[in-house]
């Protein structure tokens, strides 16, 4: 039995930092691609050194072998040999005629000019979903399988491609190479800095295909598309649910495990993500950045534009067993569990169960006693914002619910509607 190791890249060695990184996306993904055949032939080389049996490799074909002399790669054919040195030399000599770029291989121009022509000529059998190219379309096909066969061996994480595995165990090294010029801030790989660069340059070259929106990454635009085409290819196997991302996905298998693993550092309180956490934290902090045009502050952008529709009387989503419309669909999907009676927030700690989350963890601070708002002129604590912010028109003396009636004001809509007089009656 003969086996040649051939075109094995050692992705270790630090000296390919200095190879020239001006190719595009596609081009680097192609080559990330053929990375990972190369790393999946050293390994089964290595297996069968392992193995009690010998290896045979003929003089005629040993001399065939052509070896790069700076990174030691080796290849069965001169031309091979030449192509692979067009890497190290930063030579490009197939150039595109419609936009100028220029590739270092014919493959590389061949897929980028379906850029230009919107050609995608490989399709996924599951999704339906195109692909300029076929190494683009065994990458996607790893979504529907859930494989991941490329594990960190420094904390156990799988990944579906081994660029990604490297990349991120470059985050134990804490290897971070490559440094903006404009922010200091610094990145495991040249594709990472790019994108960022692209925040200081407002470039947004990727156009969503059904409206005007525009994205710094490519994968920002697949996420957003799938809200045009309802594509959710990622599936809980616990429960059948899908999502349009992987770390949705990720942040949504919490939920079954109970691990929150993002902790705050003020009152202990458990995230299952950083975004929560970070939301969370202005609490604390009372900051809101978020200003609309009215004057009213929040502490999250989505907030602050949900409230905007409210001006612009935005309201899209109607339901047909009432008729009464939302701004946006998950309002819609909450109310509708009115109509259906459905309750899927159960109490950790008795039997009540709530249509919302909010409810429930509104409900759940009675019995563990957590009153993380806080007013700064007494000191008093409340279990939500909006106790909280009524307790503080009791310091200003701001009364903004007025009576058409009799006059009177009110600190609250509630106290409004429900005044003593009217409860006695």
């Amino acid at each position: 039995m003969e086996f040649v190791k051939e075109e094995i890249e050692d992705m270790s060695d630090p000296e390919p930092s200095r190879i020239k990184h001006e190719d595009t996306e596609e081009q680097t993904e192609w080559i990330e691609v053929k990375q990972e055949k190369h790393e999946v032939n050293e390994v089964e080389v290595n297996k069968v050194k392992e193995e009690p049996c010998e290896i045979k490799t003929s003089g005629k074909t040993a001399k065939q072998l052509h070896t790069c002399t700076q990174c030691g790669n080796r290849f069965r054919q001169k031309g091979r040999l030449n192509k692979h040195m067009s890497i190290h030399n930063g030579e490009k000599p197939y150039t595109c005629p419609q936009c100028g770029k220029s590739f270092s291989d014919s493959s590389g121009l061949c897929y980028h000019l379906h850029t230009h022509s919107g050609e995608k000529p490989f399709s996924c059998d599951e999704c339906g979903k195109k692909f300029i190219s076929s190494s683009h379309l065994k990458l996607h096909l790893t979504v529907h399988t859930d494989e991941k066969p490329y594990v960190c061996k420094n904390c156990g994480k799988s990944f579906s491609r081994l660029d990604s595995c490297k990349r991120h165990q470059k985050t134990h090294n804490e290897v971070r190479e490559h440094m903006c010029l404009e922010c200091g801030k610094s990145f495991t790989t040249t594709n990472q800095l790019k994108r960022h660069q692209k925040i200081h340059t407002g470039e947004k070259p990727y156009k969503c295909s059904y409206c005007e929106k525009s994205f710094i990454c490519a994968q920002h635009l697949q996420r957003h598309e799938r809200v045009h085409t309802g594509e959710k290819p990622h599936h809980c196997t616990q429960c059948g649910m899908s999502f349009i991302d992987g770390i949705t996905l990720r942040y949504h298998l919490y939920s079954h495990t109970g691990e929150k693993p993002f902790n705050c550092d003020q009152c202990g309180k458990k995230f299952i993500s950083s975004s929560h956490l970070n939301s969370h934290l202005r609490v604390h902090s009372n900051d809101k950045p978020h200003v609309c045009y009215c004057g009213k502050s929040f502490s999250r952008l989505y907030h602050c534009k949900l409230h905007q529709k409210t001006h612009n009387g935005a309201r899209e989503h109607t339901c047909f067993k009432c008729g009464k419309s939302f701004t946006t669909a998950t309002e819609l999907k909450r109310h509708q569990r009115i109509h259906t009676g459905e309750k899927p927030y159960k109490c950790s700690y008795c039997e009540k169960s709530f249509i919302y989350a909010q409810h429930l963890k509104r409900h759940e601070r009675i019995h563990t006693g957590e009153k993380p708002y806080h007013c700064t002129q007494c000191e008093m604590s409340f279990i939500d914002g909006i106790t909280l912010r009524y307790h503080l028109h009791n310091h200003s003396g701001e009364k903004p619910f007025s009576c058409d009636q009799c006059g009177k004001k009110f600190i609250s809509s509630s106290h409004l509607k429900f005044t003593p007089e009217s409860s006695f009656r």
